[in-house]
C-alpha cells in the first residue's frame, strides 16, 4: 500500500499574511457557532471591533451575541464584508464554495482559523495546557480546568462541552495557564493540519490513540503520525502525561522533548507480549459503584524518559490518597489521574484538589442524567467510537448495579456511519439488557455511498446472537414508542449520539411521563 499524507504532513494553503498586531476589525464566518460566538466575545471585550455572519443565529449563541453587543448577519453574502475587516475569521463548518469564503480570497482580504486566532491573540503569555486524544478530551479537559478553577488558578478554558461546575465552554481566565482541548480534526478547509498545532502546548495529557475520523485520517498509522506531531510540540521544560499502557501511545512519546508522566492501572497489560507497563504514576482502584470510584495514586518504579524526573512533586514509592471520582467508569479513573496530575504540577495544592475532585460535577451529555421520569432514569452520552460506547456501558452498569440498563444508539459521526467498526459494536454492547440502534443519520449533501454505510441492523443481530436482545427500529419516534411502551420502574435507559439524537431523550422522557397509571 502506497503511503497516503494524513492531516500531520498536510501543508496549509498559501493566503495572505496577517500582520496580527495591525488588527482592529474582525469578521467571523460562522459567528453562530459556540467556540466562534464566545471567541467573537472575548476579542471584544479586548477593544477589537466585531462583527460576524451565520446562515442562523440561535440561542443560546444569539442571545451572548446581544448581550456583547455584536452585530451579525444572518445569511450568506459578500456583501457582509463590505465593512471592511482587517482579518477574516473563518470557522471549521465552513467549505471552501461558501460565498464569504470564495469573496475573502476574491478580494484578498486576511483571513484565519479559529484554532490559530486563539493561538495567536490568548495564548503568548500563558501556559498552554493541551489534552489531547482519541477518547476522553473533554471529561479530563473540563476535570483539569475545574481543579484548576478551585484551586483559584483561574485559568483560561476551551472545551468542546460545558463543564457543569463552570456553566460555559469558554472563558479567558486571568491566571498563567489557559487549557484547551485539543482535537485531532483539521483546522479549516484550508489548513487540514490538526487543531492542536495551533495551540503551543507547555502542559499537556495525551489520554489514547485510536482510529477515528475516518474522513480525513486514510489509515491508522495517519492517526498516530498526528499524536507524535502533538507529543513533538512540548518544550523541554514541559509536561506530557500519556496513558501508558497501551503501546499506541507510548510508541510516540519518544517524539517529545519535554517531560514525559506515563500513567495506568498497576499492572496493567495492555501489551501484546502481557508484559506489565512501565508506567511513572500507577493507579491502584479500590472500587467502582454507586459513588463513583475510590482509587489511590502511587509513583511507580519507571525509569524517567530522557533522564527527567516527570514528577518532582511526588518521590519514588510515594502514594497519594484515597481519593474519590463521582464519575463512573474506569476509564474516568485514568481521566482523573491524569487531570490530577497535571493540576498538581502547574502549582495545586494536594489538598485542595483532593476536594475539588470529589466536588466534580462532570459535563454536559456525558453521562449525564436528564430525567427520571416515573422512575426510570434517562441519561445521555457523547460515546460514538465502539470503545467509548464499550466504556460507557460498562461505567453505566457498574453505577446502577441489579437495575435493568438499555443501551440506544445513534452512529451520526464520520466514522461510526461508515462500514469500518461495524464488526466492531457488537461487543460493545455485552454488558447491556437491551440495545436498540436507530438508522445510521444521514447528513445533507452526503456523499457517503449506502454500501459503505453501517448496517445497523446486521450489528443488532450479531448483538441479539451474543445473548443480548437487539433491535433494529430505524425512525427515532417509533424507538420512543417501543421503549416508553416497554421501561419499568428502576430502569436505566443510556442514549448515545454525538449530536443530539433527533431529541430522543426529551422525546422519551414525555413519552413516559405521559403514559398511563396503573
Amino acid at each position: 500500500m502506497s503511503f497516503v499524507p494524513g492531516p500531520a504532513e498536510r501543508v496549509p494553503e498559501p493566503r495572505p499574511a496577517v500582520d496580527w498586531a495591525a488588527v482592529r476589525r474582525v469578521h467571523l464566518i460562522g459567528i453562530g457557532g459556540s467556540a466562534m460566538g464566545n471567541f467573537a466575545g472575548m476579542l471584544a471585550a479586548r477593544g477589537l471591533e466585531v462583527r460576524g455572519s451565520d446562515a442562523t443565529v440561535f440561542d443560546p449563541m444569539r442571545s451572548v451575541l446581544a448581550r456583547a453587543a455584536i452585530p451579525f448577519a444572518e445569511g450568506w453574502a459578500a456583501a457582509n464584508l463590505d465593512w471592511g475587516p482587517d482579518l477574516v475569521v473563518i470557522g471549521n463548518v465552513v467549505r471552501r464554495d461558501n460565498v464569504e469564503a470564495a469573496a475573502v480570497r476574491a478580494r484578498r482580504l486576511a483571513y484565519c482559523s479559529f484554532p490559530e486566532g486563539l493561538g495567536e491573540w490568548l495564548l503568548p503569555g500563558r501556559i498552554p495546557v493541551v489534552i489531547a486524544g482519541t477518547h476522553g478530551k473533554t471529561t479530563t479537559t473540563s476535570l483539569t480546568a475545574w481543579l484548576l478553577t478551585h484551586a483559584g488558578l483561574d485559568p483560561g478554558v476551551l472545551v468542546g462541552g460545558v463543564p457543569l461546575n463552570l456553566g460555559a465552554s469558554f472563558r479567558l481566565g486571568g491566571g498563567r495557564s489557559f487549557v484547551i482541548e485539543g482535537d485531532e480534526y483539521d483546522t479549516a478547509y484550508y489548513d487540514k493540519r490538526p487543531k492542536f498545532v495551533h495551540y503551543r502546548p507547555h502542559h499537556g495529557v495525551l489520554t489514547s490513540c485510536e482510529f477515528d475520523h475516518a474522513d480525513i485520517y486514510p489509515d491508522f498509522a495517519a492517526v498516530q503520525r498526528a499524536f507524535r506531531l502533538f507529543a513533538s510540540l512540548f518544550p523541554a521544560d514541559g509536561l506530557l502525561v500519556a496513558w501508558g499502557e497501551d503501546p499506541s501511545v507510548t510508541a510516540v512519546l519518544d517524539a517529545c522533548p519535554g517531560r514525559v508522566a506515563r500513567y495506568g492501572f498497576a499492572g496493567g497489560m495492555m501489551g501484546a507480549d502481557g508484559v506489565p507497563a512501565a508506567l511513572d504514576l500507577e493507579v491502584d482502584l479500590h472500587g467502582l459503584g454507586p459513588r463513583g470510584a475510590e482509587f489511590t495514586l502511587r509513583r511507580g518504579s519507571a525509569g524517567p524518559l530522557g533522564g527527567r524526573d516527570p514528577l518532582p512533586w511526588l518521590p519514588p514509592g510515594a502514594t497519594w490518597g484515597p481519593l474519590l471520582s463521582p464519575m463512573p467508569g474506569r476509564h474516568n479513573v485514568l481521566n482523573a489521574a491524569a487531570a490530577l496530575v497535571v493540576a498538581r504540577d502547574l502549582g495545586a495544592a494536594a489538598d485542595v484538589v483532593r476536594e475539588g475532585m470529589a466536588q466534580f460535577r462532570g459535563v454536559k451529555k456525558r453521562q449525564e442524567v436528564r430525567g427520571e421520569p416515573r422512575g426510570v432514569t434517562v441519561i445521555d452520552d457523547y460515546a460514538h467510537h465502539p470503545t467509548a460506547v464499550k466504556e460507557t456501558v460498562a461505567a453505566i452498569r457498574a453505577f446502577y448495579p441489579g437495575r435493568r440498563l438499555w443501551a440506544l444508539f445513534e452512529a451520526e459521526s464520520n466514522t461510526s456511519r461508515r462500514r469500518v467498526f461495524e464488526d466492531v459494536y457488537p461487543a460493545a454492547f455485552a454488558v447491556a439488557d437491551r440495545v436498540v440502534l436507530c438508522q445510521p443519520l444521514w447528513k445533507e449533501g452526503d456523499k457517503l455511498a449506502a454500501a459503505d454505510t453501517m448496517d445497523a441492523a446486521r450489528v443488532c443481530a450479531a448483538v441479539t446472537e451474543r445473548g443480548t436482545p437487539a433491535w433494529f427500529i430505524p425512525a427515532v419516534d417509533d424507538i420512543v414508542t417501543f421503549v416508553a411502551d416497554a421501561v419499568v420502574p428502576g430502569d436505566v435507559v443510556l442514549a448515545m449520539s454525538g449530536r443530539d439524537f433527533q431529541g430522543l431523550h426529551a422525546k422519551l422522557i414525555r413519552a413516559i411521563e405521559a403514559r398511563p397509571v396503573g
